[in-house]
């Protein structure tokens, strides 16, 4: 079997590996870009690996006039720019020792050792130039079942770093077969070694959860970590159960994780949140906490539309065939009254607690109460 696509013949990536062989090294694509390749689907970063160490990588592209940048040498990983393209290139290496998410590492010449090491069947593939898929480990029959299987025993494999539990449950969700579920050997050491999510940063762990939650279905993926205990672990009090009827009811909507993160529920503390992302996740709460016409007028249209898929998926129903009219004739209307208008008959507190009142008012009447209207009701005795 081969991979093909245009990132094999870009220029600068066959200058790289022309320089590679000609010195009498192996230059193969490893990881994303051979998986996806293979699945038809996109490449995005291109990662080669070679028995080159990263002395002789940095002599080699240098002289074949490219830009090297010592990325990550001490771990083997120098990035070569060839043709304004970024290459990551790793000399193979076999684990001396492991813990946690650091290894102590040696270089080897062996493609297998390097195999062995790398945590999925399916990203210990790898592929020549010419498109020729090389498999150490047989992980193509996995790939192209859509199996996602840890290399080697589950428990080596995540004891060398637990971050992999969360990259099975992603994984499993962007390139996994929903219909024959995941890895039952995988699930069972997940369980066992899931106290090793402790050692993993929140940064990491929400990482691992934006990506996990942005793919096109994750709802198979999100139960199989409620039934190990590894979702509970992360977003305590969460539940996966609207998760499926919401991924259902989105249709040709665009797929938000946070608005699928709110409907899981839960305390997201662990999953350290940019501000940014914060601001969103919390928007999306407060609208579910309110009418939909108020939630749109108060918090936006965004807000409320991921309110209202919520709401539908939670109680298992269809969303409201007229929703995105109210939202947006919500989102349109403009309060008629502004503070001028109740001064000087009231100041200070009393002003606002006014404009309060004529404010929800205004929302419960379906934005159709007039300025007159409003003020009217506001005049004093």
């Amino acid at each position: 079997m081969k991979v093909a696509g245009d990132w094999l013949h870009h220029p600068g990536t066959r200058t790289l590996c022309a320089a590679l062989e000609g010195a009498g090294h192996q230059a193969l694509f490893v990881g994303g870009c051979v998986r996806n390749a293979l699945l038809g689907q996109p490449v995005a970063d291109l990662d080669l690996a070679t028995d080159a160490t990263p002395g002789q990588v940095i002599a080699i592209a240098t002289s074949a006039g490219l830009k090297v940048v010592p990325t990550g040498i001490d771990h083997g990983t120098v990035t070569v720019i060839a043709g304004h393209l970024p290459h990551e290139v790793t000399t193979f290496r076999r684990d001396v020792e492991t813990f946690g998410r650091h290894a102590t590492v040696a270089f080897s010449t062996r493609i297998a050792d390097d195999a062995a090491r790398r945590d999925f069947t399916m990203n210990a593939l790898y592929a020549r130039i010419d498109g020729s898929v090389v498999d150490p480990l047989h992980g193509l029959p996995d790939l192209l079942a859509r199996r996602v299987r840890f290399v080697g025993q589950p428990q080596a494999r995540i004891t060398e770093d637990y971050l992999r539990i969360l990259r099975f449950f992603r994984f499993h969700a962007w390139y996994g077969d929903p219909g024959q579920g995941p890895d039952p050997d995988a699930l069972a050491a997940i369980a066992d070694l899931q106290d090793g999510l402790e050692r993993i940063s929140r940064e990491r762990i929400g990482h691992e959860m934006r990506k996990l939650l942005a793919a096109p279905d994750p709802a198979p993926a999100v139960a199989a970590m409620q039934a190990t205990g590894v979702l509970a672990r992360l977003l305590p009090g969460a539940d996966a159960r609207a998760l499926a009827p919401l991924v259902h009811l989105e249709n040709a909507r665009p797929p938000r994780w946070q608005r699928r993160l709110a409907a899981l529920g839960g305390t997201d503390a662990n999953l350290r949140l940019s501000r940014s992302e914060s601001t969103t996740l919390d928007r999306i709460r407060q609208a579910m906490a309110l009418p939909l016409p108020e939630a749109a007028w108060r918090l936006g249209a965004e807000a409320a539309a991921d309110a209202a898929l919520i709401a539908a998926a939670t109680l298992g129903q269809p969303l409201p065939p007229d929703t995105d009219a109210r939202i947006a004739q919500a989102t349109a209307a403009r309060f008629p009254v502004t503070a001028a208008d109740l001064l000087p008959h009231h100041q200070g507190p009393a002003l606002g607690a006014a404009l309060k009142r004529l404010e929800s008012r205004w929302i419960a009447s379906g934005f159709t109460l007039g300025r007159a209207e409003l003020l009217t009701s506001e005049q004093p005795d």
